[in-house]
């Protein structure tokens, strides 16, 4: 059994209470479990409120005591339920009130825990708060203490606190940001000086040692800490890209506080659409981009240099079997043994064109959500990279696929076919060897390569990490899919499609 991790955090007000929260709002998810205690008045309900009104982007949103419901949901980024005990006689009483078991998937907040200690998890996470009338009257201390499971989040909770002391930012107040697929979390930061981003990324693999006894991020080269965003970040300014300057950064632990780019995007409307004239400086980006000649490693730290690792068959093959491996059983596909050889070893054959392709800085989601406009400034100076932690070195194509067949928008094809034909121009102008035709081939295979893996990898993301809603682009990916086989050059896996995979629920 592990041991309990316990800390105390002073708390000046209400303020630093809803500090607190959001900082622990970072840090849990769909099936924890925090309790409240402390005497009458003592903050435990301001506490829930403020994590739910954080979780919800809502500082107005009604939340009301429960003490006399004894439980409110709440359907937010995920479940939440916010219960009161304080009118339980006995632990069998929350079986009533759908407590007892604790619903899966949901995130609860449990005041007076005390009046049911039989029905609470060994995994969780207690927070007795108690009045500090020396240091005034709303003064608070909360003593956090993470059992089981929870000791890890709770150790971390205590390393972010001193993280945002270091910096200067603990009074920051918190608004919350959106995540994405990976297991990082985003706040920003909001204070006299202005705006931040604080970014939380815990060092973990993606998946157990499956591939060659490797995780998948490991196997295809994703990033397990926060190390290569700070390199590829530290290459990109230096080359004269708009990247976020880093403020204040602890790699071991995985924090950083970084410049804060603000919310410009290059879509508009709803349902959202291309704004052209961004999506074509987007492409002049990458143009410049891949006209340089880049280094294979970039600055980490003084005297300290990251490699970036190369993106080869081998991973390109790995990110292929997710397609056999999560979307087809999903769709009821039953593909033989023999198949599936046949479908890695033409994939094999073919993969060999890009890689023995010229290789470049290829960012892997340069696309919609992870390019900020950045309208004060000019040239491609406005396009700001935001994401780019599992940079490798391989294709050029690779990120105009990314961007021009966007997983989440739908990309018009005149639009993609006049925004791969201004690239194309851009690359001419400055590289008289350029070959359109070869690099139109290339994007189709990149293009065929990303989209079998985003099969897979969004079928994953329902089934296995509770995502469900990475589903709905399912069908946006199997018409880009579509468009890139209609290649001459992947006529043969036209057909081993058409005959073995269905087509996503639309």
């Amino acid at each position: 059994m592990t041991a309990p991790t316990t800390f105390t955090a002073a708390l000046a007000n209400e303020a630093a209470t809803a500090h607190l929260m959001a900082d622990l709002a970072l840090l849990v998810g769909p099936g924890d479990v925090i309790t409240l205690s402390g005497d009458l008045g003592a903050g435990k309900t301001a506490a829930a409120r403020a994590m739910i009104r954080y979780l919800a982007d809502d500082p107005a949103l009604e939340v009301p005591s429960p003490t006399f419901t004894l439980a409110q949901n709440y359907d937010l980024p995920f479940p939440i339920v916010h219960a009161d005990l304080y009118r339980i006689n006995d632990a069998s009483e929350l079986e009533e009130i759908g407590l007892s078991p604790l619903p899966e998937g949901t995130l609860a907040l449990i005041e007076w825990p005390e009046r049911a200690p039989d029905a609470l998890p060994e995994d969780r996470i207690d927070i007795a708060f108690s009045h500090r009338p020396a240091l005034g009257s709303a003064a608070r201390a909360a003593e956090i203490t993470g059992h089981g499971k929870a000791a890890a989040q709770v150790a971390r909770l205590k390393a972010l606190r001193n993280f945002l002391e270091d910096a200067g930012v603990l009074n920051a107040a918190r608004a919350r940001m959106p995540g994405d697929a990976s297991t990082r979390s985003y706040a920003r930061l909001i204070d006299k000086d202005g705006t931040s981003i604080l970014m939380n990324s815990p060092r973990r693999p993606d998946g157990p040692a499956i591939y060659g006894g490797k995780s998948y991020s490991a196997a295809v080269h994703l990033a397990e800490d926060v190390k290569p965003f700070v390199a590829i970040d530290n290459g990109l300014r230096a080359h004269g890209f708009s990247a976020p300057a880093i403020r204040h950064a602890d790699l071991d632990d995985g924090f950083l506080i970084t410049e804060d780019f603000g919310s410009g995007g290059i879509i508009e409307g709803d349902p959202p659409r291309p704004i052209t004239e961004r999506y074509e400086t987007a492409t002049d980006m990458l143009a410049e981009l891949h006209r340089k000649p880049l280094p294979e490693s970039t600055p980490l730290a003084p005297q300290v240099s990251y490699d970036i690792p190369r993106y080869d068959i081998d991973a390109w093959l790995v990110e292929i079997g997710l397609m056999l491996e999560w979307y087809l059983p999903d769709r009821g596909a039953d593909v033989s043994q023999e198949q599936r050889d046949q479908f890695v070893a033409m994939w094999r054959t073919l993969l060999e064109k890009p890689a023995a392709a010229p290789r470049t800085w290829v960012m892997r989601d340069f696309h919609s959500p992870n390019i900020i406009w950045l309208a004060e400034r000019t040239g491609i100076l406005r396009v700001g990279i935001i994401d780019f932690q599992d940079a490798v070195l391989g294709p050029a194509a690779y990120d105009l696929v990314s961007l021009l067949q966007d997983a989440r928008l739908d990309i018009p094809e005149q639009l993609e076919l006049a925004l791969l034909t201004r690239y194309i121009k851009a690359r001419r102008a400055t590289d008289s060897q350029f070959d359109p035709a070869s690099f139109a081939e290339l994007y189709a295979i990149m293009s065929a390569q990303r989209n079998t893996r985003l099969l897979g990898t969004f079928a994953r993301l329902n089934r296995r990490d509770g995502k469900p809603q990475y589903l709905r682009h399912q069908p946006r990916i199997w018409t880009y899919l579509n468009r890139s086989l209609a290649h001459p050059a992947l006529a043969a896996f036209r057909e081993w499609y058409a005959a073995n995979v269905p087509p996503p629920l639309s």
